[in-house]
């Protein structure tokens, strides 16, 4: 018998019309079905839910998804420190200081440098030398900048001329001003970057509970095929198949399995495709899915498990094949390289982003209308940190509120926009470019923007199990309103209660409703004083008469709420029949109820207003002012988004419900 010029033996006529014969029995194609009808009957056959957790360090953090919810264990910053190099002192001494009449004050016997604990209290009329970052020492409200005075000597000792008026609050960030112990950090379902690295330094966590990352095992198949770095046969190609879809797996979030690539040997590869199954979540095999004579792998996929899938109107992808095997995905996919990863992203990377917690990819934003006139510091050029929120004509970007010292401005915004140094504002209603901090940054699926209350956690951890995001801003409830109104805020909580003469007077946010906005009924909370146990300062009186006699003790030290905010009024209302409606403590004005307390228990205040539940928490004696109603604001045009009604159903949630009655609240029926 002749051979050809390989030498091997041609094959016989019989032999080869048997090769053929076989080949045309093979199976066809199941079912030639829609994209959608396969993306339909593949993912309804899984749990889609995110996999179980594990612990690792935060060094190996980045990139992972949040497991659970992480509430803050230490404030940030821990204590009241100072922005500048300075002076601290009381704001009110400084009132009329000027280069022509400056203000002399007493210096104090201590330089706080950073580390260093207050030993003296600023008193009226003296100041004490503190560096950047050091503690404010009590008594003192606001620093000045050592540019700003002139050092001298009295007969009294040293002092300094102060040649500018200072703001209560000036160069001071407050202690839990950024994250007060006990408020929500991060929430489940969050990617973790590098800001979110930061945040969980600065909070002193060293371990966080992750999602398991997805493993899946990769596969190639055919004859042909030879591993890159090794010299072609004739007739051989590279497997460049599996070198790009394990990049892709990684890509997508999941962990690559190289199982390498397998001859047309059904034995063989269904060994092979036994181990993948046991060692992985998901297997994805390449090749082996149209009708050609060493095309099999369908069905040995078919004898192991079900196959639901094998042809898409897709093009290029046709030949694609889904499949269930004890609860595990089995995806053969075309053995063409643009085949195979065109039809890798449409049908499995949307499968591992799943499991591995993260959300489907989107588009990214450059363009945004910013909505208020923002200042800006003339001569230097200022990158302007922003969050992105969907308004009524397109995208919005809300300036940050937080300094340079803060962890979370940078965590809570989605990109920046850049401010000439001969500007010296950017002007409402201005489309701006805004330049997208991260890869994946897209503005949450809900906006909630308005008054702060520990039971909206609860709220928004459960529409984050949906896989929702949310952000919520803490302006106070006046801030919500004005939120909602422009139409910038999906969901506004509010408790203000109505003051003027009118149908409503007396009750809770009835007066807040306006054309476009909704109220719907949220919780009932009890608002109070709160102050350290065995203070006998405050004991056995009413909130009332408390707050008149804290008023009026110099020594007495408050801590206010933000303007603005529901508590704000209540606090103002009390102090209006005090002597003194601005005591002591009085520019103190952290944003939340957490913030208050932490504030309280740490002596850097004697008392404050906030809610009872997190006088509970904090271990603090609590004098009951009065009820109030929690309620939401909800943005008409806006409450048929698909986050605005998981919102709302989980107001409705009993399993919800009962959690917000264990903090503490009454949920409205």
């Amino acid at each position: 018998m002749n051979s050809d010029r390989t030498g091997k033996a041609p094959v016989s006529p019989a032999h080869l019309l048997a090769e053929i014969r076989a080949a045309a029995r093979q199976e066809q194609f199941l079912e030639v079905v829609s994209p959608e009808e396969a993306r339909q009957r593949f993912e309804s056959s899984l749990d889609l839910k995110p996999l179980a957790a594990e612990t690792v360090p935060l060094a190996d953090a980045l990139g992972r998804v949040l497991a659970k919810d992480i509430a803050a264990p230490v404030d940030a910053p821990p204590f009241d420190r100072s922005n500048v190099d300075g002076f601290a002192m009381r704001a009110a001494d400084t009132a009329g200081a000027s280069d022509a009449n400056p203000c002399r004050l007493f210096l104090n016997g201590e330089v706080l440098a950073c580390g260093t604990e207050p030993r003296l209290t600023v008193a009226p009329g003296t100041a004490t030398a503190i560096a950047t970052g050091g503690v404010i020492p009590r008594g003192a409200d606001a620093v000045a900048m050592i540019e700003w005075t002139d050092l001298a000597e009295s007969t009294k000792g040293p002092v300094i001329d102060l040649r500018r008026p200072l703001l209560p609050g000036q160069f001071v960030s407050f202690a839990g001003s950024d994250i007060a112990r006990g408020e929500m950090l991060l929430r489940y379902g969050t990617h973790i970057g590098s800001r979110e690295i930061g945040m969980l330094a600065a909070c002193g966590i060293d371990k966080v509970e992750v999602v398991r990352k997805p493993k899946i095992a990769v596969l190639s198949t055919g004859d042909e095929l030879t591993p890159p770095g090794k010299p072609l046969a004739a007739g051989a190609v590279y497997d460049s198949n599996g070198a790009i879809i394990a990049a892709s797996i990684t890509e997508a979030g999941g962990v690559a399995v190289a199982m390498g690539a397998f001859p047309d040997n059904e034995e063989i590869l269904t060994k092979a495709l036994r181990d993948a199954l046991a060692q992985c979540d998901i297997v994805v095999l390449s090749g082996g899915t149209s009708k050609g004579a060493g095309d099999f792998s369908h069905r040995i996929v078919s004898q192991l498990g079900t196959v639901l899938v094998h042809g898409v109107a897709l093009k290029p992808g046709k030949p694609l094949c889904l499949a269930v095997s004890g609860g595990k995905a089995v995806v053969v996919l075309p053995g063409f390289p643009t085949s195979a990863i065109f039809t890798f992203h449409a049908f499995v990377a949307p499968l591992i982003r799943a499991w591995a917690g993260l959300p489907r990819e989107s588009a990214e934003v450059v363009e945004a209308k910013i909505p208020v006139r923002v200042a800006s510091e003339l001569g230097r050029k200022e990158f302007m940190l922003v969050s992105l929120i969907e308004g009524a004509e397109g995208k919005v970007a809300l300036p940050g509120t937080k300094g340079s010292g803060s962890v979370t401005s940078f965590s809570q915004a989605d990109g920046f926009i850049e401010v000439d140094a001969l500007a010296a504002s950017v002007d409402a209603g201005t489309t701006q470019a805004v330049t997208l901090i991260g890869k994946a940054t897209r503005p949450p699926d809900l906006t909630i923007t308005g008054s702060h209350d520990p039971a909206l956690d609860i709220l928004i951890s459960a529409i984050a199990r949906k896989g929702f995001t949310a952000r919520t801003i803490a302006v106070g409830s006046q801030g919500g309103v004005s939120a909602a109104a422009r139409g910038e805020c999906d969901v506004a909580p509010v408790h203000l209660v109505d003051t003027n003469e009118g149908p409503t007077k007396g009750k809770y946010n009835l007066h807040l409703l306006k054309p476009g906005l909704q109220l719907v009924p949220g919780w009932r909370r009890m608002q109070g004083v709160v102050y350290r146990k065995g203070d006998a300062r405050f004991a056995g009186k009413t909130a009332a008469e408390a707050v008149r006699d804290a008023a009026s003790d110099s020594s007495c030290v408050m801590v206010n709420r933000n303007a603005g905010s529901g508590t704000r009024v209540l606090v103002d209302n009390l102090l209006a029949g005090a002597a003194i409606s601005r005591p002591a403590g009085y520019a103190n004005q952290p944003k939340s109820h957490n913030a208050v307390a932490v504030a309280v228990v740490q002596a850097r205040a004697d008392w404050g207003v906030a809610i009872e539940p997190v006088a509970k928490l904090y271990g603090l004696d609590f004098l009951p002012i009065a009820p109030e109603q929690y309620d939401f604001l909800i943005v008409e045009s806006r409450r048929n988004r698909a986050a605005v009604q998981a919102f709302l159903q989980a107001l409705q949630d009993q399993e919800v419900r009962d959690r917000i009655r264990a903090v503490g609240m009454e949920p409205v029926e």
